[in-house]
């Protein structure tokens, strides 16, 4: 079973019902039941046209659940007969889908989840960890943006800010390994540039090109992760570095400084170093006043403390730290990082053991659990 195929054709298809009169919710419903037929038939039956196919299943499995629920009865007399099997048209919808999920009727937050959830393949997991609240309650939050956008008509589309909010998201947990989405995002983002002049859209796509330009140095052969200071700098995209500078210029020339934008820039330095001890810790700092004067999110503070710890020693980076709720995601990993780096191995020792406990994915707990290890051996007895 190809689930890559599957995810790729999944906005279409959501698409496709929707423009045939499908409400939001009902449709992403019938798309998920199709694709649970693929996966119990395709195996043994495989289709010659999957989108096609899938279109077919979906409507099918809309208009049942249509039909079987009174609430609905008025839409029924909408319903077109059901459309005769054959090739879906190539058009990507994907893009417009983003826009539709960003509807007016919801608050940004509510948006940006429903569309992660409907649109972007995230578990509800994933969702609540980019949120930072536990998952019952990003799973009420979802709960209640599909019953609100279940009896609105999809003809006023959303803000490009709760749009580049998602893609950004969207973008982490592909570029984190969880999902392998960041390709995807940073295609979506190439085409809302090409359509809208705006500096906050060019410094998102300045920002996922030079992340991405790093992805093949993230990790070791064994699939471990590859800290930056540690990673092959041959290994980098040059020209996606390129670009993505020429565009983070270019946005920054135009005076309306956005968190995207201070994000790229960050970014940039980092792409600048020739080595990890080159970098420009001064300016990286700069930049994160900037961005935290932008945004106030924790979680750029936190990123904020190692960087000063950099700049100016890690006493000041533990400094920064302290002002911190230490529930953060990754807190005690920066913690341990720091300590280590003033010399107390044994604290650091114990923060990166506590700190693989709390890690969101396998691939983090076990960096953590090597660091922690490490330690260990060199720990005077």
């Amino acid at each position: 079973m190809n689930e890559a195929l599957l995810r790729s054709l999944t906005p279409n298809v959501l698409g496709i019902l929707v423009r045939r009169g499908a409400d939001f919710a009902a449709a992403e419903d019938a798309v998920q039941d199709a694709l649970i037929e693929a996966v119990r038939v395709w195996p043994a039956d495989p289709p010659r046209d999957a989108k096609g196919w899938l279109v077919t299943v979906a409507w099918r499995k809309f208009l049942d659940a249509t039909r079987a629920d009174t609430a609905r009865r008025r839409r029924e007399d909408l319903v077109e007969d059901e459309p005769a099997p054959g090739p879906a048209p190539a058009a990507d919808d994907t893009l417009q889908l983003y826009f539709l999920c960003a509807h007016p009727s919801l608050t940004p937050s509510s948006a940006v989840a429903l569309t992660l959830r409907a649109v972007g393949g995230l578990t509800t997991r994933q969702i609540a960890q980019a949120y930072l609240v536990p998952e019952a309650t990003m799973a009420q939050r979802i709960s209640r943006a599909k019953r609100t956008v279940s009896s609105v008509r999809f003809d006023q589309p959303g803000d490009v800010a709760t749009v580049l909010r998602v893609l950004y998201l969207v973008f982490n947990e592909g570029y984190s390994g969880d999902v392998d989405l960041a390709a995807e995002a940073i295609r979506l983002t190439r085409q809302l540039a090409a359509v809208i002049d705006h500096p906050e859209v060019a410094g998102l796509l300045a920002l996922m090109l030079l992340h991405h330009a790093r992805r093949a140095a993230r990790t070791a052969p064994d699939g471990s992760l590859v800290p930056l200071a540690d990673q092959d700098r041959g290994r980098w995209d040059t020209t996606s570095i390129a670009e993505g500078v020429e565009i983070l210029q270019a946005a920054l020339a135009r005076d309306r400084l956005g968190e995207f934008q201070a994000q790229a820039a960050i970014a940039a330095l980092h792409a600048d170093a020739p080595a990890a001890e080159e970098t420009d810790w001064v300016q990286i700092v700069e930049w994160y006043d900037e961005l935290a004067g932008l945004t106030d999110n924790p979680v750029v503070r936190l990123n904020r403390a190692v960087a000063v710890g950099e700049a100016d020693g890690p006493r000041a980076g533990l400094a920064a730290l302290a002002a911190l709720d230490d529930s953060l995601p990754r807190h005690t990993a920066v913690a341990a990082y720091l300590h280590e780096r003033d010399g107390d191995l044994t604290t650091a020792a114990r923060l990166y053991a506590e700190a693989a406990q709390k890690a969101p994915n396998l691939a983090e707990r076990d960096h953590l659990t090597r660091q922690a290890a490490r330690l260990n051996t060199r720990r005077p007895r």
